[in-house]
Formats: structure tokens, C-alpha cells, sequence
């Protein structure tokens, strides 16, 4: 059992406002990235992942600064959310880019064939012959350079034990090794592309959460082992019986949640993550591991209507997924606060009720952890970055830098 560290203290919340008055930065909402916290996380996954190379997922990040910082301790390339996102990252000097989904963006597809540079950087996502059409179609509409087109072919590995049922995300079509064969041997048909990776990611492992003793955390526990053994037997086969066909460069597989399992898998020649970097709320509920939580954000008191009521502007940042309480911020400080049962977590005000509400005032602060990693940064233009009690660096997000890839 993996040793969990400390959690958030009003003394880190005495800092963070510290840090921030002496920096002058008085606007609320306010996002802090912890630094030290960060490297933390970083360092703890390079440890669990051992000799296997990590790919920086940017999507649990979409801040610059942190996708440079974190390259730079891990060096294993970048996985991208959008081809896009990938070109301007090729443009800022990265390079080893995978793009994490097939695109169906004709224009970026275009500025991909027409760049050498982005040619050598960046591999596309495929899984029907679809995608294949598409790139074709763009190399024929452009003054393509000679050189093909790099793709990684994604291997659907979610948990299927008995017919009907079907645990993990819903991605590839390409399921069974026969089928990786087909779809490799296909892709020799077209002389503009290459097929250069494979990757086969257990969402049902590493996304979601099995700590606690309920019968449904022990059923997970107990559904993440199965699925480990059967993703390592098919991925390998998979990766066998594709090799045959093109010689791969890479095996792409596994997230934060999984390093340990996917790492044990000899076919797998990397893995990815992000969001241990960052330690989002839903990291609090895995048996193995718990990251740091490195990402706060601040938001301010504007109304106080009642005695054990304390309303702040916004708040409403749920989190992608199925509805559910779990994909709401959490409240962090001050603590004892809730959401009100009929209002929930609004766009513009949310009312938080318990017994430390009777002690707020207006213009006070209340300090909540988002339940995923990177969304946070499509609602905030900056991140304040802290180290001990300063604030060394106000670094731009995605959308402070005027980018909207989704």
C-alpha cells in the first residue's frame, strides 16, 4: 500500500494567501499551482513507472509552462488531445508529439502534409479506414512534401468478460488481435502514410476509482486484476501479430491510474500521464497511490444569505462524465461547507452552507480542488505558480494564450 501524502492544511491556505498578497494578485477566481507539489508528483511517477518511458498527456495540463516542466523530467515525447494543439506545440519547439484521438480537421490535416517539421514531430491517431482517406485527401489537395505521414493504430482495450457487457471507455472499433492485423495490413494499401505505433489504453484501470471497502470498490478492485491479466494477453497478441506487418516504433499504453500494470506489460514500450501531476479530487479514491494535490482554485465571497450560508461567484466547473456528485469541485476551505442540495454547483453563484459559513465575509476566499486535472485551465487565463511563500511565475493557460481546441 502506497504511503499517502498530507493533506491540504489552513496553514497551505494561510501561504497561498500570503503569497498572493505580496505578489498583488488580489482577483478572484484564482488558480495556484503548487510547484513543489508538482515536481513531487512528477518524481513519484517516474518511480512507480521504473525503466518504461512516460509520456506527457498535455490534455490534464493545457498550460505551457507545466507541459515543458513535465517533459523535461519525464523526456518520453508528448500525447496530445488535438492535431491542432500538436502543430502549435511543434511551432513552440516540441517535438515526439502522438495525438491522443483521430482528427477529422481538414485544415490542421493540410498544415500537418505541407510541414516537414511537423512531419517528423507528429504521429495521428487511426482506427478506420476513414482517417486514412481523410489524411490521403489532404495530401492530395496540398503541396504535400514527400515525406508519408506517421500513424498509431489504437487498440480497443476495455474489459469485455461475457457478451452484453462492456467495462472501459467506448474508443477503437479494433478489439481483437485479428482485427489490429487487418486494419495494419490495410494501411500498406496507402503509399502516403506509415504506420509507426500502437496504443491500447485500459481507461477501466486507469480512470476509475477502486479505494474504500464497499462492495462496489471490492467488485472494481477485484474486475481491475481480471482486466490487467486479459489486456496483457491480447495487447501483446495484438502487438505480435501487427509487428508482422510494420515495425513499430513504439506500444503507447496505460494512465496514472494503471503505470504499475502496464508497465508489467512486456509488450508496452511506454505510458502516459498527466493527471497525477496535477492530483485532481478523483485521485483521492485509488488503493496504490494518492498524488499530491498541486492545483487550488480561489473563489470569492460576493453574498452571505443566510447565517450558515456563504455564496460564491461561479463555481460551477463540473467535470466531464456521467452526472454525479463525484464530478463536482470539492470544497476544500475553508472545511465543514456543502452544496445546497437544489442548487448545486452554479455557473454564475453558488451558495455553500455549514457551520464555517457563519464565519465568512464578503471578499473572503473559499478554496476548492477540481475533480479532473486539466479542465480547470479552460476557465482561468492564468495559473500564480508557488513555491513555499512567493508566487514565482503567473503563467498563461491554453485560453489565456487565446487557444480553444475542443
Amino acid at each position: 500500500m502506497a504511503v499517502m501524502p498530507a493533506p491540504l492544511s489552513s496553514r497551505d491556505f494561510e501561504r497561498y494567501e500570503r503569497a498572493l498578497a505580496d505578489a498583488s494578485l488580489h482577483h478572484r477566481p484564482v488558480a495556484i499551482l503548487d510547484l513543489e507539489r508538482f515536481d513531487a508528483n512528477a518524481r513519484a511517477l517516474k518511480k512507480r513507472a521504473g525503466d518504461t518511458p512516460i509520456r506527457t498527456a498535455t490534455k490534464s495540463l493545457r498550460v505551457p509552462f507545466l507541459i515543458e516542466r513535465a517533459e523535461r523530467t519525464f523526456g518520453g515525447g508528448l500525447l496530445a488531445f488535438s492535431l491542432a494543439e500538436a502543430l502549435d506545440l511543434v511551432e513552440e519547439g516540441f517535438g515526439d508529439i502522438l495525438v491522443a484521438y483521430p482528427t477529422s480537421d481538414f485544415d490542421a490535416l493540410r498544415r500537418l502534409v505541407t510541414s516537414e517539421r511537423a512531419l517528423a514531430s507528429v504521429t495521428l491517431m487511426v482506427d478506420s479506414l476513414g482517417h486514412a482517406d481523410m489524411i490521403e485527401a489532404a495530401r492530395r489537395s496540398s503541396r504535400s512534401t514527400n515525406a508519408p505521414v506517421r500513424v498509431c493504430l489504437e487498440l480497443d482495450c476495455s474489459y469485455v468478460p461475457v457478451r452484453g457487457v462492456h467495462l472501459g471507455a467506448l474508443r477503437s472499433p479494433l478489439f481483437s488481435p485479428s482485427h489490429a492485423e487487418s486494419f495494419a495490413r490495410s494501411l500498406t494499401r496507402y503509399s502516403g502514410l506509415t504506420l509507426v505505433g500502437l496504443m491500447g489504453y485500459e481507461s477501466q484501470i486507469a480512470g476509475t476509482p477502486n479505494r474504500g471497502m464497499s462492495p462496489m470498490r471490492l467488485l472494481t478492485r477485484g474486475m481491475q486484476a481480471l482486466s490487467a491479466r486479459e489486456v496483457a494477453a491480447r495487447r501483446g497478441e495484438a502487438v505480435k501479430r501487427v509487428r508482422e506487418v510494420s515495425d513499430l516504433e513504439f506500444v503507447n499504453g496505460g494512465g496514472t491510474g494503471s503505470i504499475e500494470s502496464t508497465c508489467a506489460d512486456p509488450s508496452v514500450t511506454e505510458v502516459a500521464a498527466g493527471s497525477g501531476l496535477i492530483g485532481p479530487a478523483s485521485f483521492d479514491h485509488f488503493v496504490r497511490f494518492r498524488p499530491e494535490p498541486a492545483l487550488v482554485v480561489g473563489f470569492p465571497v460576493v453574498r452571505r444569505p443566510a447565517r450558515n450560508v456563504a455564496t460564491i461567484l461561479g463555481g460551477g466547473w463540473v467535470a466531464s462524465g456521467p452526472p454525479g456528485i463525484d464530478r463536482l469541485p470539492r470544497v476544500v476551505h475553508p472545511r465543514s461547507l456543502g452544496y445546497v442540495r437544489l442548487e448545486g454547483a452554479g455557473e454564475v453563484q453558488t451558495p455553500l452552507r455549514g457551520r464555517a459559513a457563519e464565519r465568512l465575509r464578503v471578499g473572503d476566499t473559499v478554496w476548492v480542488r477540481h475533480a479532473k486535472a486539466g479542465e480547470v485551465a479552460e476557465h482561468v487565463d492564468t495559473y500564480a505558480v508557488v513555491r513555499e511563500d512567493s508566487v514565482v511565475d503567473v503563467v498563461p493557460t491554453y485560453r489565456g494564450s487565446g487557444r480553444a481546441y475542443i
